[in-house]
């Protein structure tokens, strides 16, 4: 005798999956919410806690690698809610159609700590279309010779794009390592200065 396996709804599951959206508020609300954003350079995750958005990944970086991160780091009641991160996903399409600075978007920087926090705090004044050295950055902080230091901080960088650690090139030029790529990196460099993504 064959048992076939039950079949499942997916109109049923995406309701109650949107039904646990909804319930998963105040003392109910998972640790952290996440969705993927699909754009020009590939899907990126996005991951927010109540306060704002605290993580946001390259497609190069896993998203299981990325979730796990954010579960020993901050909390493992994770739910994927993708409408709760409408805004952040908005702030990324206009982004990557031009906007110099689309609009303010609540963070989380509680993945950075300490020094690190420090030059993220630094590269937030980095002007769109600008670059910036890293002594350059280091000289703004409160170790100004702490040049690798800066470079480890802007690769750990939990927050590229909207804190722009693309900004941030070498003293002779070249553009450095970075955690979407260098190729990415490039890219986004050329956005900035063109006001369009070289495909």
């Amino acid at each position: 005798m064959t048992v076939s396996a039950p079949t499942t709804d997916p109109a049923l599951l995406a309701r109650l999956h949107e039904r646990l959206e909804a319930l998963a508020t105040g003392a109910d609300a998972p640790d952290l919410h996440y969705r993927t954003v699909d754009s020009p350079i590939g899907a990126l995750l996005v991951a927010a806690t109540e306060r704002g958005v605290a993580r946001i990944a390259f497609e190069r970086e896993g998203e299981q690698a990325v979730l796990q991160t954010l579960a020993d780091r901050i909390g493992p009641r994770i739910l994927r809610t993708p409408r709760r991160l409408d805004a952040a996903a908005r702030w990324l399409d206009a982004y990557f159609a031009g906007a110099h600075d689309p609009f303010g978007l609540p963070l989380d920087t509680r993945l950075a700590r300490g020094f690190r926090l420090e030059v993220l705090d630094r590269l937030r004044a980095v002007p769109y279309g600008e670059r910036v050295s890293y002594a350059a950055l280091a000289a703004r902080t409160s170790s100004p010779k702490a040049v690798r230091a800066v470079g480890t901080a802007c690769a750990t960088n939990p927050l590229p794009l909207v804190i722009p650690c693309h900004r941030v090139t070498r003293s002779d030029g070249t553009v450095g390592a970075y955690l979407g790529g260098p190729e990415t990196k490039v890219r986004l460099l050329a956005l900035e200065a063109t006001g369009s993504l070289p495909g």
